[in-house]
């Protein structure tokens, strides 16, 4: 998982750890490192940032004689992470639960990130790990299968669904599933929609409209792992429009590059909250900035 940022910064390290490099020398080796960053789906303002911290930390780091050069440097590099991520606030899905219910999550994202898949991995956590209540309701009235797909996952899990007939209103569906879950005391409502283009301005306004309506108290984007420098983008225009609380991120046990989880959560400021590490449904993993960084650079 996220070889590729690991990599380039373990070839950076042992030239550093290997060689006497001058100034210029050292400058040369951190601009090979940042075009490395952006080929791994850094975004290369994200990569320049890296860059920079680390140059000036080392500048300012004296490494002794008598020093472990190879722990300072990791630890220049941690603290870079850290002074990246700083503005990003970890948020605990689990304690909001505790505090709303029952609690409305409405998860968004573009067709083939692996959302229904998010939603039936994230009731498995919170039903079997956590033993709370949870309804899938199926807001995604357009897409042929959604439903059944839905269905299917609600039968393994064992939990209840609501749902309307295709081309139904997705609003009419989720304000449905709100309603009886506050009348059944449920302490989770999953709701899912329509894989939708970030550019759809007609789909996008109805998304805000079921917004409007339900009052979801966590708005998750969904985002495949392997998009690379798309998932920016969608994050820009989904984050602007429904002003989204966090994301989901699938397929990390694919991304061999690991850039796309800097640059999304640096573009946004929002919080990665999960991810999707594999085909079964405990392939699920509640993650923080700290689990970011410590993924980023172990070996």
């Amino acid at each position: 998982m996220f070889s590729g940022i690991k990599k380039a910064f373990s070839s950076l390290k042992e030239k550093i750890l290997t060689t006497q490099l001058s100034g210029n020398e050292l400058k040369e080796e951190l601009w090979k490192f940042e075009l490395k960053l952006v080929e791994n789906n850094v975004s290369e303002e994200v990569a320049e940032k890296i860059v920079k911290e680390i140059e000036n930390r080392l500048i300012a780091k004296k490494i002794g004689r008598f020093d472990k050069a190879e722990n300072i440097i990791n630890a220049l590099y941690k603290e870079t992470l850290k002074v990246l991520l700083r503005d990003i606030e970890d948020k605990n899905l689990l304690d909001e639960i505790l505090k709303n219910k029952p609690y409305i999550i409405l998860f968004v994202g573009i067709n083939g990130t692996g959302k229904t898949t998010s939603i039936a991995k994230l009731c498995y956590y919170l039903k079997n790990k956590h033993k709370m209540k949870c309804l899938l309701a199926c807001s995604d009235t357009y897409r042929a299968g959604a439903i059944e797909q839905l269905e299917t996952h609600a039968k393994l899990l064992g939990v209840e669904m609501v749902k309307h007939k295709y081309g139904a209103s997705p609003t009419a569906v989720a304000y449905d599933a709100v309603a009886y879950a506050y009348k059944n005391n449920f302490d989770v409502v999953l709701i899912d929609t329509a894989g939708r283009m970030d550019t759809d301005i007609n789909l996008l306004d109805e998304m805000k409209k079921l917004v409007r309506v339900i009052k979801p108290h966590a708005t998750l984007l969904v985002v495949d792992s392997l998009s690379g420098n798309d998932a920016y983008y969608q994050a820009e225009i989904f984050n602007k429009e429904l002003n989204i609380t966090g994301y989901i991120l699938t397929k990390t046990d694919a991304d061999e590059r690991g850039g796309t989880i800097l640059t999304l959560i640096y573009s946004t400021k929002k919080p990665i909250l999960f991810v999707g590490t594999g085909l079964n449904y405990n392939d699920f993993i509640q993650v923080n900035k700290d689990w970011i960084i410590n993924k980023l650079i172990e070996e």
